[in-house]
């Protein structure tokens, strides 16, 4: 396994991020944005999401032009507590906020705020922008569809994308409930993460044409591009572990994402069309709940603690240590990376020079 790591701290990431996306076309405040998600992807060790993705998901779709760093996100219809947002093709993080900090506006005044997004790209960890909810006494729920690569119970063909559905839940404890997961058993950033380490995707992930399942990440980035291997639905192949879970979950998300916005796709989400490379177009949904609507904050907040608390008191399988609730082990890695930074392997640390190289940016020790 290829395991060299050098750790950069996260102001320095941080910078390199935002000089990165400003010398490809964005604006400071939007180089910002963007920055912000991708580190708190990492800081969280969701490390599929943070900067492993700045070189192939969007410094490399900007330079084809399948992301307009200028583009003007507009809202184009409109009611008291909803609104639909047009991305016009530009980068998913800055079209993504936006979005949901109109469904917090909404619910502030109303009680709840949706809002759903066309023609936009990928957005980063969909919890992000949950969390903007949490911190603001409200239930976030956001979802986004994605480019296809996974297969409907009993198909071999990519279809669906990896369709998060996520929650965030203010509590009374030091951080919030966040479910952020994929519809899918695993997902395609944390296959990248496994062939930059030389590591093998667990068995069970991915299938192939003749319906066996496949482990080499390298050769499985390959063939999901070739549409010689699919992802699985959560639950995974077949009925019998409850794959048509996963399945029907991650086509709620699709057509959340694309039915209300009027937007494309499945198989239209490939991002190709006539042999050419062309914009994703991916659709996103953003829902805040007011839980002043409801009860006092502070009461829900203790309700809520009090929940996860008891869960956390369950009998114990033979060998485990502990019991988890969601956010709580991404919070305690936060604690931990938080002064020590990011951990960089010798490919994506290559991948950070040559974009670098490109635009002319030195200044870096790691460079």
């Amino acid at each position: 396994m290829k395991d060299n790591l050098i750790w950069i701290d996260f102001p320095t990431l941080e910078h390199f991020m935002q000089e990165i996306l400003v010398k490809s076309g964005l604006s400071v405040e939007n180089a910002k944005t963007c920055s912000d998600v991708m580190i708190a992807a990492d800081m969280r060790g969701i490390d599929s999401h943070g900067i492993n993705r700045l070189k192939p998901v969007y410094y490399d779709k900007i330079k084809e032009g399948r992301i307009i760093t200028t583009a003007e996100v507009k809202i184009i219809r409109e009611t008291p507590a909803t609104a639909l947002i047009d991305g016009n093709h530009g980068i998913g993080f800055v079209t993504a906020k936006k979005a949901m900090q109109t469904a917090i506006d909404k619910a502030k005044i109303y009680g709840i705020g949706m809002v759903a997004v066309k023609n936009s790209n990928h957005f980063g960890i969909a919890g992000y922008y949950s969390l903007m909810a949490a911190e603001n006494d409200m239930i976030g729920i956001t979802g986004t569809n994605a480019r296809p690569a996974v297969a409907p119970t009993f198909s071999v063909e990519g279809m669906l994308g990896t369709n998060p559905l996520t929650f965030g839940i203010p509590t009374d404890e030091n951080f919030p409930f966040l479910l952020d997961c994929a519809t899918s058993v695993g997902q395609r950033g944390k296959i990248e993460v496994y062939a930059r380490i030389g590591k093998d995707t667990p068995a069970g992930w991915v299938v192939d044409l003749e319906g066996n399942t496949r482990t080499d990440s390298v050769q499985i980035l390959t063939d999901l591009v070739a549409k010689k291997a699919a992802l699985l639905p959560l639950g995974g192949l077949g009925e019998e572990t409850s794959g048509y879970k996963g399945y029907g979950y991650a086509t709620v998300v699709e057509i959340m994402c694309a039915a209300l916005q009027g937007g494309i796709f499945l198989r239209a989400l490939e991002g190709i069309q006539n042999g050419e490379k062309v914009n994703f177009d991916l659709g996103h949904f953003f829902i805040a709940i007011n839980i002043g609507a409801f009860a006092e904050p502070a009461d829900f907040k203790k309700r809520t603690g009090d929940i996860l608390r008891e869960l956390r008191t369950a009998k114990k399988m033979p060998g485990a240590n502990r019991i988890y609730t969601a956010g709580e082990k991404e919070h305690e890695i936060m604690q931990t990376r938080k002064n020590k930074g990011a951990p960089i392997n010798t490919d994506l640390l290559n991948e950070m020079k040559l974009m670098a190289k490109e635009l002319g940016i030195t200044g870096y020790d790691f460079l």
